[in-house]
């Protein structure tokens, strides 16, 4: 008989263990939460996550202590529907759109959700890269985009945000296996950069230097400029890029840069200097590689996971801490362990093929969403 609940000490890696908890149903327990730093316990933003995870749960049981150093979660039903939230500024949007993807294909009723805050920092993936790599992604699970949605109604930049996005997403009663080893070739680039509060030229300097870095590699490209103005660019000044390479077999890797916070002890951002960093980071995911790029490896690990019991198979490049340690607590939440394998290709000075490759593995533990009738 597996546990029903599990014992963790620490901050690290709070919202994966929260996330994992409402999926297999299994309690948590959390201590010693920075109990030995001089501001101990629960930061603002892990609060305001919680409250998430409480509005998109119904009969969610929640005790921290008085110290905010130890957290008892047991989670309830996901039940869905159409929720606000008013993220921390501490953290982006992107931080807490990462946990509802996780979740959202397994809810009572399909989700639309109005989350507010700092759309674009230097931190969390931003809502871009959510909408550009990440729902891809989560395409291949579900079978089908009818009702995916990230619709942007305002930025904000760091530190005061002032954003605004609506995230939608339908549920279903089971998610497909993945079989996807084939990464294919890059065959275009896209991309968007965005400026709030700065000079609407902003944005074409940006393009113009990331497009003399790729260029040599792809005709291509097309990157589209989006500057906000009066209510819709939030209340602090700021500009970004991000940009996705899309390859042959339908694989996207995405790169991103933001601009220094107002106030950073770092100074101004140049945005040409932005726009070939963005450019660069591009070509480092490209050249790392697989299927899935290094962001989006736990969203597909996760669902590979919750698939029905049939094999998948994935092909990542090298694995990041954060999936490494998620892999960890997958182990411990739902006893699967993935095989993991080193693809060994064939060395051929035309086809520069990057990094090393791996081939992720694992039967999928049947999951279904009990609140979705079978159609």
């Amino acid at each position: 008989m597996a546990e029903t609940s599990l014992s963790f000490e620490g901050c690290n890696y709070l919202r994966q263990r929260l996330i994992l908890s409402t999926l297999s149903g299994k309690t948590v327990k959390i201590k010693k939460i920075r109990s030995k730093e001089d501001d101990p316990g629960l930061k603002d933003f892990e609060a305001s996550f919680i409250r998430l995870l409480d509005k998109i749960t119904n009969g969610s049981t929640i005790v921290v202590s008085e110290t905010g150093t130890s957290l008892l979660y047991q989670p309830g039903l996901l039940t869905g529907g159409t929720i606000e939230h008013d993220c921390n500024p501490q953290r982006s949007i992107g931080y807490y759109l990462e946990g509802l993807v996780c979740l959202a294909p397994f809810m009572k009723k399909p989700l639309k959700t109005i989350l507010r805050g700092v759309t674009n920092d230097q931190t969390d993936p931003s809502v871009d890269m959510v909408k550009l790599s990440t729902f891809p992604v989560l395409k291949r699970f579900l079978g089908t985009d009818d009702n995916l949605e990230l619709k942007i109604n305002r930025r904000g930049a760091a530190p005061e945000g002032g954003g605004e996005v609506v995230f939608s997403c339908p549920c279903r009663q089971k998610l497909r296996p993945l079989q996807f080893t084939d990464p294919g070739k890059i065959k275009r680039i896209r991309g968007v950069a965005w400026a709030v509060r700065v000079s609407p030229a902003t944005t074409n300097r940006m393009v113009d230097s990331a497009r003399g870095i790729l260029n040599k590699f792809l005709p291509d490209i097309y990157i589209y400029t989006d500057h906000f103005k009066g209510n819709q660019s939030g209340r602090s000044p700021g500009f970004g890029m991000t940009l996705v390479a899309e390859t042959t077999s339908g694989a996207f890797l995405c790169a991103e840069s933001c601009s220094n916070p107002k106030g950073s002890d770092q100074g101004p951002t140049v945005p040409e200097d932005l726009g070939k960093q963005t450019a660069k980071l591009l070509l480092e995911e490209i050249y790392r590689g697989g299927c899935i790029d290094s962001t989006n490896q736990s969203i597909a690990a996760l669902f590979m996971v919750l698939g029905q019991q049939d094999v998948s198979k994935v092909q990542t490049g090298p694995l990041t801490p954060y999936m490494i340690q998620f892999l960890r607590h997958i182990r411990d939440f739902f006893q699967i362990m993935f095989k993991v394998e080193p693809q060994n290709v064939d060395d051929d000075e035309e086809l520069r093929l990057g990094g090393d490759k791996l081939l992720l593995t694992c039967v999928g533990v049947g999951y279904t969403n009990v609140s979705k009738p079978v159609m």
